[in-house]
């Protein structure tokens, strides 16, 4: 079947498709990007698709996703075959990168009901994207390449009605990328050369690293930045600022090396005071602002500690007006890092209750899972949660704390890993 190739009503140049293209594309409908920007109140936003329209995608993802490892190898193949001068823009090796395309896919086909969180979350990837070098040129080229790979893989069950659907999805996703992308420009820096200015190691591969930009960076607690170091260039990965905006400009990240994790390893073991990295735009829904109810639950599992830290911060810096129970877990005591500064912390402000849990090991004290403890010390119902640490720990707890009564829009996590639709 043929799909119908992107028509942009945002100028874009497109490049050669090697898809047949019919007399009449498929155009691209106009999607409100001018309150896409981080801190803009965002308008109501029509759905870029009609519930068919979401279906017959839904459906065609759900048949190339058992394929999906070959279909991603298939897609950089020709995407650096028919456009060659995109290749320079990712790292050497790939293998990091396949699945991640598929896994954006399946996070904005989530959203094609939800017209605004797809806006958020396309102008957080259009925003991301700059640091790649990603222009407004580049989305047809992708467009086009994506489609092909689609098409081969979903084999008979490609339609042409299929194909426009997935060529409108596209062409609202990139437009507004590329219009969240030029807001941004206008304002900040795609990235920022930062100094590590302190480190302090924290035992079982954790390192706390304070960093100072060079330039103003300006982000709210609770967000998450994107680091690259100059001994894996082009290598980024996501940790999240422990600590809410400081006067001096600093941030500190917990980082913790893990086994075939080039960047975390770089950062604990081999960085040192003075080296030089370089920061993405801040990112992520999980902030203060995010509550509507006085009562807060933070649950923190290993270096998910970072943002809860942050978020403790923001709240004392807004004069403790929130109520804030919070809640460590570690498999064992002395992987319970962190505690003595948050006691601390609970010293010095009365509306702040701490208390630390092990699941494997036979102390004085909280045993038991996160979310085993969560449900003992409950209900939670009336208080906006935020959960910060482990895959399987966020949703478990996440899990345990809907059957309690607390609704799913007030539990608040930053997502298991940022997607990133083409370059990484």
């Amino acid at each position: 079947m043929t799909a119908p190739f992107l028509r942009f009503r945002i100028g874009c140049p497109s490049s050669a498709s090697a898809l047949p293209s019919p007399e009449d594309p498929v155009p691209v409908p106009a999607v409100d990007t001018a309150e896409t920007a981080e801190n803009a109140e965002p308008k109501p936003v029509e759905a870029p698709l009609s519930d068919h329209e979401a279906d017959l995608i839904r459906a065609s993802l759900s048949v190339v996703e058992p394929l999906a490892g070959e279909m991603t190898v298939y897609f950089y193949a020709i995407l650096f075959a028919r456009h060659p001068a995109v290749r320079p823009m990712f790292p050497p090796g790939m293998d990091a990168q396949r699945g991640r395309l598929l896994r954006a896919l399946l996070r904005i086909v989530d959203l094609v009901d939800d017209p605004e969180s797809l806006v958020r979350f396309c102008g957080h990837l259009g925003r991301d994207h700059r640091k790649f070098g990603t222009l407004a040129a580049h989305f047809p080229a992708v467009g086009e390449c994506l489609l092909a790979s689609l098409a081969r893989y979903a084999g008979p069950a490609w339609t042409e009605d299929i194909a426009a659907a997935w060529t409108k999805a596209y062409g609202a996703v990139a437009q507004v990328m590329i219009g969240a992308a030029e807001e941004d420009e206008a304002v900040r820096p795609a990235v920022w050369p930062a100094t590590i200015v302190h480190q302090v190691p924290r035992g079982h591969g954790i390192a706390e690293i304070t960093v100072r930009p060079h330039l103003p960076y300006e982000y709210a607690a609770g967000q998450y930045v994107s680091v690259e170091t100059p001994w894996w260039p082009k290598q980024w990965r996501y940790y999240s600022a422990a600590n809410a905006p400081r006067e001096d400009g600093t941030l500190t990240f917990h980082v913790r090396a893990v086994s075939g994790g080039s960047v975390s390893d770089a950062l604990v073991h081999r960085a040192t005071v003075g080296d030089v990295i370089r920061l993405g735009a801040p990112m992520g829904d999980m902030v203060l602002d995010a509550a509507v109810h006085r009562e807060l639950l933070l649950v923190a599992g290993g270096t998910g500690l970072a943002p809860i830290r942050a978020l403790v911060e923001e709240v004392a810096r807004r004069g403790g007006r929130h109520q804030v129970d919070l809640f460590l877990g570690a498999r064992t005591g002395a992987e319970l890092y962190g505690v003595d500064d948050m006691l601390r912390m609970a010293q010095r402000h009365h509306w702040l209750t701490i208390r630390g849990a092990v699941s494997h090991e036979y102390i004085p004290g909280i045993r038991g899972s996160l979310p085993q403890v969560l449900a003992e010390y409950g209900p939670w119902y009336q208080h906006d949660v935020f959960l910060s640490g482990p895959v399987e720990m966020v949703v478990s707890a996440g899990e345990t704390l809907t059957r309690g009564g607390t609704l799913p829009e007030r539990i608040h996590h930053d997502p298991f890993e940022t997607p990133v639709l083409f370059t990484r």
